[in-house]
């Protein structure tokens, strides 16, 4: 029943962003479904990119675990893509983060709490804006979540140099 939920929510996320603009596939080995290393949703409109981990949940909060977050920056890397955290709670709509921006716990885990996704969270629009920008040259935001990685230890500077060139 749990997967249930988590694909039907991954399918009107894809929708969703269907319906902004973007090129947008659900990646089917996802998951438990395989031992690679994939985020749940891919989408693009020519300008930018993004990898997407989606989570949902009924009650507060989200968590993730490192090495959930840890892939999701690893493959973006490799694909060329922006990393983003996809979170929906029950009776509202999907915001996103970079993952420098989550709360991470003491166990190493990640955190994101619904005051903190209605409050500060990136929304469809704003990740189809983020392309607008790009094609102006605009890319000081994804800069700063590159840095905010490095500090946080989840890139290496190595890493984050080849995201920035």
């Amino acid at each position: 029943m749990r997967n249930e939920k988590g694909d039907r929510r991954e399918r009107e996320l894809v929708n969703r962003l269907d319906e902004a603009g973007f090129a947008v596939m659900r990646a089917p080995a996802s998951g438990a479904a395989t031992t690679r290393e994939l985020p749940d949703v891919l989408a693009g409109d020519g300008e930018v990119f993004y990898a997407v981990e989606a989570k949902s949940s009924a009650g507060d909060p989200i968590y993730l675990t490192g090495e959930e977050v840890e892939a999701l920056v690893y493959f973006s890397q490799n694909f060329g893509a922006r990393p983003k955290i996809g979170v929906r709670f029950d009776r509202e709509d999907w915001y996103f983060f970079h993952p420098s921006d989550l709360h991470v716990t003491d166990g190493g885990n990640y955190r994101v709490k619904k005051e903190t996704a209605l409050s500060a969270g990136d929304t469809i629009a704003d990740l189809a804006a983020a392309g607008e920008g790009e094609a102006n040259g605009d890319d000081g935001a994804d800069v700063e979540g590159v840095l905010q990685a490095v500090a946080q230890g989840v890139l290496s500077v190595e890493e984050a140099t080849e995201m920035l060139d």
